[in-house]
């Protein structure tokens, strides 16, 4: 066994042991431990397989930014994919799998994969799988979808509870390393409200990997010494396994907590995750910076790591990968992990330098191998020797485990995730943040300081130009003092060429250094094409160590400079964040905000079923006894409005009260129609339009004063047309003296109707309801008996005699419960979504099923509702393309069974007889369909290509998803009253 527990050392409690299982072997790890450092305790270093070639991977990093150590934790419901094994905190009874393997870990059949690595190189799926054209859906895909992946997703419900919280503060310090600690206790000394946020499990980041000494105390033991601090302040919040993956407007961080993902069994009352929003006047970006792997053949092999990971499991997890460790290195990292090693009893066999004059001191007896370096591995499962060149000689090294250092890349994604791109410093060899103002500044190895005792200072730096931003003042302070090493300057190595095994930059998809040669030599050089044609930077770690190795092999290729390659855009999230934390306690019925009308007591009193419409519960339809099913219950409703009278709530529709001297010509210019001579007292019904000319929504507008309109929206776009009217009078028209407001909720509306409508509504309305008085598309304001101020509208969406009647929200009920009393004597019946819908179709009146995004007025057959007149309105230039007033356009048209007892569904599409089912013989489609009780039969609402001009033409219902075809004869789209005597009354 290699890879070992030292005997003492480390941060680990050695009297706190914890049982665990990888792959179903039992283990034990100690307090303190990740899954990766105990599974190294444990001598295990093979832990996975790669994506494409399935080649065995080990642990590279000991963080957040590890390409290969993904595991499933947890079993059944609660089993987790692709965690990183380098974060995962161990707890006991922790259970892990390996992934992307089969039938196991050690003997996986998909390393097959590795012999065709000629045929499957970068690029090749986009040009294969494309013959024969067959096999793309039966053979291809199938295939396809069974290799995507890598861990299994779980279907079976999630047991545990998410939140989401907000957090307001001063200052926000994201990271707990030197340079955080630093930031966060100089603030909270002056009296800021400070967050400090690590992703850790123990604050300190870097610090409790390292050997250095602070203010003559260890470097583990100052930083618990400022962690105690910050705790004992009432002004500081620390929040550890929290990790801040996102920056956004305002100032605003997006952060994950993971509250219980270190315990086998979550308590039920508390959260699992919680995601939280924290909006910070300021914040100092501390994430350190991270070692990038070095780019050689063989480099992938288990037990080759980066130098600072193997430093940090020797000094914090007391564990080391092996028992002769060769040293690669590219500066004076290499030689710090040496003496790491050196210190524990681990044999070094050499330090290979690329740099011919190192003046770095290696450990007392270890060889240093100047101007050299690794140019292959060998190893099966794990690396057991190295190949070194220098100066044309090779030798071949024994050792079982490799560290590697190729320099440090500041962690700068969240700086960039609004826009701002990096900027390469060659001094650093590394892109550094770009300048984003003072609401985030970066401070420490983020900032590109590289010494312990520089970024203790750029904490305070930082901190302290916060706290004067923010108006306050900073009492002085003594700045800790570091140790002082003295260290060289690296030199920047992006490949090591004359390997013959492949040389990886993205371990987790088999990104190779060839890989990026083809992107170049077929055109895709570009730094965002040669991502997306090699995959390089597309995995789970989103190319944190890859990215910057990549950029710099493109730009040698081409003979350029990183900065001229420049970097893929970077974007939240920093790391994955679980679907559970962002939808939070929004799930199952909470999943949305549920509403419910003002009369939703009134309705459920009457027996109705609901269903949900957008946000809506609204009542679908009121059963009664002896009823078989759903269509006896509508058929009786739709016969009751059609032959005495009904009582419908219609209050979810959207309703927007507009103001202003401009009003009317503000309405004018946003509907196709004319609005602008509206009388007082009149409602109109009216188009709203996209600018493309395609209709947007419809609705009614009313006229309630000279400066005073009401408009009535669908329920659907009750929000969208509400944005849509702020957006024309800010930016369209803001000279326009214009102002509006939603009322949807203050209102319960109701609609009464059918031919008995105005029998139940009068005794209720002080006014007179005559035709001659309030004659159809009437409007205004009315007193009820008793003093209820209301507003009553003759609008219809029936066919029949209708009012509308809005009453103030909590009047709703009661006014709705008097009119059914009352109206016993007509046979009023509680009518709800499905009979209106039968209503609405027997009508030929139209939905967004008809509005669907895709439909002018005229194909709607409301082309007379296009203003000639007006000067101009929304949608109007654009409605005249040739390519929306063709004669071939799909046009709404009414369709009807020829067999009167056959069915059509909407979503069904049109043929001519005879016609083979084809996207070239398409006809159209079927919009709406419903039975109607008053036809006596199936009706259908559907879009023919030249619809108007076939009446009397029989077309083919065909319906593929029921395997049914209906012979249907086409008919204008008005099945009841087509001369609308009913609707006058």
């Amino acid at each position: 066994m290699n890879a070992h527990r030292l005997d003492n050392g480390g941060l680990v409690d050695r009297g706190a042991s914890l049982d665990f299982s990888f792959d179903g072997r039992r283990m034990r790890g100690l307090a303190g431990d990740t899954l990766a450092s105990a599974l190294l305790a444990n001598g295990i270093t093979l832990v996975g397989r790669s994506f494409k070639y399935h080649r065995p991977r080990g642990i590279v990093t000991a963080g957040a930014s590890e390409p290969n150590a993904l595991v499933t934790i947890g079993s059944g419901a609660r089993s987790e994919p692709n965690t990183r094994a380098t974060v995962a905190e161990l707890y006991d009874g922790l259970t892990a799998k390996s992934q992307n393997r089969w039938p196991s870990l050690s003997f996986d059949v998909g390393a097959v994969n590795g012999f065709l690595s000629p045929m499957i190189s970068a690029g090749f799926y986009y040009k294969t799988f494309m013959w024969p054209a067959a096999f793309w859906e039966k053979v291809y895909e199938p295939i396809i979808r069974r290799a995507a992946g890598l861990g299994r997703a779980v279907l079976e419900r999630d047991p545990d509870g998410y939140e989401k919280s907000w957090a307001h503060c001063d200052l926000l310090v994201i990271g707990a390393g030197a340079a955080g600690l630093m930031a966060a206790v100089t603030a909270a000394r002056a009296g800021l409200d400070v967050i400090l946020a690590d992703e850790g499990f123990r604050p300190g980041g870097g610090l409790l990997g390292e050997t250095d000494v602070i203010d003559n105390q260890a470097a583990p033991v100052f930083a618990t010494h400022i962690v105690d601090e910050l705790k004992s302040l009432s002004n500081v919040r620390i929040l550890t396994r929290t990790t801040v993956f996102g920056w956004y407007d305002d100032n605003v961080f997006g952060a994950v907590e993971r509250v219980q993902k270190h315990v086998v069994e979550p308590v039920s009352t508390r959260p699992v995750e919680r995601v939280w929003r924290i909006a910070a006047a300021r914040a100092i970006l501390a994430s350190g910076a991270e070692e990038r792997p070095l780019v050689f053949g063989g480099n992938d092999r288990p037990g080759i790591m980066t130098a600072s990971a193997i430093s940090t499991y020797v000094n914090r997890y007391a564990v080391t990968p092996g028992r002769s460790v060769a040293i690669f290195t590219t500066g004076p990292q290499g030689y710090q992990t040496a003496a790491d090693l050196v210190r524990v009893g681990v044999s070094v066999p050499a330090i290979i330098d690329v740099r011919p004059g190192a003046q770095d001191a290696a450990p007392k007896g270890v060889r240093v191998i100047a101007g050299g370096a690794v140019v292959d591995s060998s190893g099966g499962l794990r690396v057991d020797g190295i190949t070194v060149e220098r100066s044309g000689f090779r030798e071949t090294i024994a050792c079982d485990a490799l560290a590697m250092s190729g320099g440090y890349s500041p962690v700068i994604h969240l700086a960039c995730q609004r826009g701002l791109k990096p900027v390469w410093s060659e001094a650093h060899a590394a892109f550094l943040a770009p300048d984003t103002g003072p609401q985030l500044t970066v401070a420490g190895a983020a900032a590109g300081h590289g010494s312990l005792s520089a970024a203790l200072a750029d904490g305070v730096s930082k901190a302290l130009g916060a706290v004067a931003d923010l108006g306050r003042r900073a009492a002085p302070a003594p700045l800790p003092q570091a140790e002082a090493r003295e260290a060289s300057e690296p030199a920047t190595l992006w490949f090591v060429p004359g390997a013959r095994s492949k040389a990886f930059v993205d371990f987790q998809n088999d990104v190779t250094s060839d890989d990026l040669g083809l992107a170049l030599r077929e055109g895709f050089g570009h730094v965002e094409h040669a991502k997306r044609y090699t995959t390089n930077g597309m995995a789970t770690d989103q190319g944190k160590l890859s990215n910057i190795n990549a950029i710099g092999i493109l730009a040698g290729m081409q003979g350029v400079s990183p900065a001229e390659v420049g970097t893929t855009t970077f974007r939240p999230f920093y790391t994955p964040v679980s679907f559970g934390a962002l939808a939070g306690t929004a799930r199952d019925m909470h999943a949305s905000p549920i509403r419910r009308s003002p009369l939703h007591g009134w309705a459920e009193a009457e027996g109705a079923r609901f269903v949900e419409a957008g946000p809506w519960y609204r009542s679908s339809h009121f059963p009664r006894p002896g009823e078989k099913g759903l269509n006896d219950t509508v058929n009786r409703e739709v016969l009751a409005v059609r032959n005495g009278v009904g009582i419908c709530d219609v209050s979810t529709l959207g309703k927007i009260e507009v103001f202003g001297a401009d009003a009317a010509e503000f309405l004018n210019r946003l509907y196709s129609n004319a609005v602008l001579k509206l009388p007082v007292g009149r409602a109109r019904y009216g188009l709203m339009l996209r600018e493309d000319g395609i209709v947007y929504d419809d609705g009614t507008v009313s006229r309630l004063a000279d400066t005073h309109y009401l408009v009535t929206t669908t329920t659907a776009l009750a929000a969208g047309v509400l944005s849509h009217m702020e957006y024309a009078a800010q930016v369209l028209w803001p000279d326009l003296d214009v102002r509006f407001v939603s009322v949807s909720d203050q209102w319960a509306q109701m609609s009464i109707a059918g031919p008995k409508a105005r029998a139940v509504l009068a005794p209720f309305v002080e006014a007179d309801l005559s035709d001659a008085a309030f004659p159809a598309l009437a409007a205004g304001a009315v007193t009820l008996k008793g003093g209820l101020r209301a507003r009553l509208f003759r609008i219809s969406f029936s066919g029949e005699l209708a009012y509308e009647l809005a009453v103030p929200a909590s009047h709703g009920e009661a006014v709705a419960e008097a009119l059914m009393q009352a109206g016993r004597t007509h046979g009023i019946t509680a009518y709800g979504l499905e009979a209106l819908n039968v209503l609405r179709i027997e009508k030929g009146f139209v939905t967004h099923a008809e509005i669907d995004g895709r439909t002018t007025p005229d194909d709607l057959g409301l082309g007379k509702m296009l203003s000639t007149q007006k000067p101009d309105f929304i949608g109007k230039r654009l409605s005249s393309r040739y390519g929306l007033t063709a004669a071939d356009r799909m046009q709404m048209v009414g369709l009807l069974p020829v067999d009167k007892d056959k069915a059509m569904r909407a979503g069904a599409h049109l043929l001519r007889e005879g016609a083979k089912p084809s996207t070239l013989n398409d006809q159209g489609w079927v919009s709406s369909a419903c039975y109607s009780p008053v036809v006596g039969r199936h009706i259908a609402l559907a879009f023919l290509k030249s619809g108007r001009e076939r009446y009397g033409e029989r077309i083919v219902v065909w319906d593929r998803m029921h395997g049914e075809e209906v012979v249907a004869e086409v008919v204008r789209p008005v099945f009841v009253d087509p001369d609308n005597q009913k609707i006058n009354g």
